[in-house]
């Protein structure tokens, strides 16, 4: 009689593919807020990325009404500065209507190596924690823009840019609307040695 391996043909590793296939990046959101408590579960189901040596070098910052609005107007000044005041505003109040903000930070190391490996856990912390919202029906949005870099948008948050770095700025809500995407075929993207 022949050995069979486990299958891998479950109920629960097709439901697990959907919510990988599945998850979006989400722009417009409901107003209705998220609870806390979710959002704590997501990030403490991020903590356990994969991370070399288990260094553990991600930070969270949950952003409240009166940190958002200040980073809303750092974002309207950036915008106008760059481009002009229509712009800003535009930006400004599109932000604006973000309803959670969570910022992700990476600790800095003077080893190159293991600051790279722990730019990827941190990464793979994002991923956990968006799956995690995602599964609750939470949509979100990871953005690395221009706000991410400036000294300013770090005092307002409170981060240290001796000591770190930042990931993402994590803006998440129950979605408006959930865009249709699609991907490569699996024969363009993987290949297969001998």
């Amino acid at each position: 009689m022949k050995k069979r391996g486990p299958s891998f043909e479950t109920q629960a590793i097709r439901d697990f593919g959907e919510v990988l296939r599945g998850r979006r990046t989400i722009n417009l959101y409901l107003a209705t807020p998220v609870p806390e408590e979710l959002v704590s579960s997501a990030i403490e189901a991020a903590t356990w990325a994969p991370n070399h040596h288990v260094t553990e070098p991600w930070r969270f910052y949950l952003l409240g009404k009166t940190t958002i609005a200040s980073c809303v107007e750092l974002v309207r000044d950036i915008v106008t500065k760059k481009k002009d005041a229509r712009a800003g505003e535009f930006k400004a109040k599109n932000w604006a209507e973000k309803p959670g903000w969570l910022v992700v930070t990476c600790q800095k190391s003077d080893d190159e190596v293991r600051q790279r490996e722990d730019y990827a856990a941190c990464s793979a912390a994002v991923q956990n924690l968006m799956l995690y919202l995602w599964k609750a029906g939470v949509g979100s949005k990871w953005t690395t823009g221009d706000i991410t870099r400036e000294d300013r948008f770090f005092d307002i948050v409170g981060i240290d840019a001796d000591r770190e770095t930042v990931v993402g700025l994590i803006w998440y809500g129950y979605p408006k609307l959930t865009p249709a995407q699609s991907r490569k075929p699996l024969d363009e993207v993987m290949t297969k040695l001998p």
